[in-house]
Parts: structure tokens; C-alpha cells; sequence
């Protein structure tokens, strides 16, 4: 039952501050917008700041969940085909942007709101996309330095997502051709990886 209900909490905080704003994001507050007994947030999580650390722990665990779910099934031993890739992020972007708006919007703020406490900074940073998952896939793309092209893929995917949610084109019609074009475009750049030999065997 206690996972249970902090996991209500975590959700309830989600779209607390998609909804209302960070500064709404108080234990009285939730336990109002939960119907919780008086004290049950704070029960849960004695600090603001232990709130926020399950709110970031909570949006990684669904983005590794969603990620993995999401990953097509491909011949052992084969290189990644880049334009292939770029479509199924390009699809799990556009998943990403349709059920998870609250999350966007929660993330986003909080990353501001957390910018003088680096540690909780970068695990809000990280929620979304992971950097490992990405540096594996450009060694296994053949990228001369697959951290730093691991580094510049998330960037994008970051400004994509935003350009949805928040940017120039929030509240426009999902667009996964949209969303797949830059992802290619990047991902069969000849600066970016050499391309795998096929194998000979």
C-alpha cells in the first residue's frame, strides 16, 4: 500500500505542477488534490526536495520502461540501418509527446527551479533519454566518438520535444515525418559515424 500511495503522490505531483505551476508544488496541496488525510505527502516525503528526487526518479523509470517497450526486435550481429532508427525514435518521440505531456511540461520547469543543486539537476536532465543507451547505439553505429555524438543526438531529441510541447509548434498536429527528418539527417551524417562494414562471414 505505501508504494502504492507514493506513487499517487508522485503522479499527483506531476500534474500539480503541469496544471498549477511549480510554486503550487506543496504538501498541503497535494494532499488537497488527492483527498489525502492532512500529512500524508509529508509522511511520504519529509522534504520539497525528496518530492522532486521521486518526481525525477519516477519520469526515468517510465522513460526506461516506455524506451525498452518500444524497441524493435533486430538480427543479432547486424549494425543499426540509421534511416530505421531515426523512424522508430521519431515514433517513440511522437508516443512520448502524446501521453506524456505533463511530464514534459513537470520536467521542464523543474529542471529551472533546480539549476543551483547540480546532483538533482542532472538527474532531471537525464529522465528523459539516456545517454548510455545513446552512446551505445553510435558505437554500434561506428561513430569515431560515440559519447560526444551520444551528447549532440540528445540535444536534439531535447529541442524536438520541446519544439512540441512548448516551442513553435505546440498544440500542431502530431507529425512523426516531421520529427524523423532532422533525427535522419543527423544520424547518417558522415561527421557523425563511419559506417559499419557488413559482415563478411
Amino acid at each position: 500500500m505505501s508504494t502504492d500511495r507514493r506513487d499517487q503522490i508522485v503522479v499527483g505531483a506531476i500534474e500539480l505542477i503541469a496544471t498549477r505551476g511549480v510554486r503550487a508544488l506543496t504538501h498541503r496541496a497535494l494532499d488537497t488534490q488527492l483527498a489525502l488525510p492532512p500529512g500524508s505527502t509529508s509522511y511520504y516525503f519529509r522534504t520539497r526536495q525528496a518530492l522532486i528526487e521521486a518526481v525525477a526518479e519516477g519520469i526515468t523509470a517510465r522513460s526506461r520502461a516506455d524506451f525498452v517497450a518500444a524497441q524493435p526486435d533486430s538480427p543479432p550481429g547486424r549494425p543499426p540501418d540509421p534511416t530505421q532508427v531515426a523512424r522508430d525514435v521519431a515514433d517513440w518521440l511522437d508516443h512520448l509527446l502524446a501521453h506524456r505531456r505533463h511530464e514534459l511540461i513537470a520536467r521542464h520547469a523543474l529542471i529551472i527551479e533546480v539549476m543551483s543543486d547540480p546532483p538533482l539537476h542532472a538527474r532531471l536532465a537525464g529522465s528523459l533519454f539516456s545517454l548510455d543507451r545513446a552512446s551505445e547505439l553510435f558505437a554500434a553505429l561506428g561513430a569515431a566518438e560515440p559519447r560526444t555524438s551520444a551528447h549532440d543526438f540528445l540535444a536534439l531529441l531535447e529541442g524536438l520535444v520541446f519544439d512540441r510541447f512548448a516551442g513553435l509548434r505546440a498544440g500542431a498536429t502530431g507529425d512523426i515525418d516531421q520529427l524523423a527528418r532532422p533525427l535522419a539527417d543527423f544520424l547518417t551524417s558522415g561527421r557523425n559515424y563511419r559506417p559499419c562494414q557488413p559482415n563478411s562471414e
